[in-house]
């Protein structure tokens, strides 16, 4: 019942939000933005996943007026979230080769860095190859179908059931060395 509470509380307060109530709109960050953060933190990872975040709310809030009601509100933020994140990923793979390779060698150090006695699922699915972290998390994380993420990726419906095998075996491999390495 709580739940429903909370859905009612939400909607309640975008369509406050949605005539200029900030208090409002604030509340429904709270609400709603971990799930939006953790959503760009598994497809772009840690290092932009806040700028993301903040981008998703930023456009809430200027086309909140074309949210109509005809799904639930988090499903059409979940929606504007993943456009937003996908744009992100794309202009981000633009970068020339040597600039994403000192990145993603950032990343990778401040990943090593954290606690070691502990699996980290996030850090694994940080290090796998682009397609593969898209395609995984859109299936197995946010349980989209293969037909959607073959249109939200456009790519073909077995890219993306050999990118969620892919996927799969990688972190299937990683999460092994990581527990081999304790013993």
């Amino acid at each position: 019942m709580v739940r429903m509470n909370r859905v009612a509380d939400i909607e309640a307060d975008v369509a406050l939000a949605a005539r200029g109530d900030a208090r409002a709109f604030e509340r429904v960050y709270r609400a709603t933005a971990p799930r939006v953060h953790a959503l760009a933190r598994r497809i772009l990872g840690d290092a932009d996943a806040d700028e993301a975040t903040q981008e998703v709310f930023v456009r809430t809030w200027k086309k909140l007026s074309t949210y109509r009601g005809e799904s639930a509100f988090t499903t059409w933020l979940h929606r504007l979230a993943l456009n937003v994140v996908l744009d992100r990923d794309r202009r981000r793979r633009a970068v020339p080769a040597e600039a994403r390779a000192v990145d993603e060698h950032l990343a990778a150090v401040a990943a090593d860095s954290r606690n070691d006695d502990r699996i980290d699922l996030d850090s694994a699915i940080s290090r796998l190859p682009n397609g593969a972290r898209q395609v995984f998390v859109l299936h197995d994380v946010e349980g989209h179908r293969h037909e959607e993420i073959a249109v939200l990726l456009d790519v073909s419906v077995g890219t993306s059931k050999s990118q969620l095998h892919r996927a799969r075996m990688l972190l299937r491999r990683s999460l092994t060395e990581i527990d081999h390495g304790r013993k």
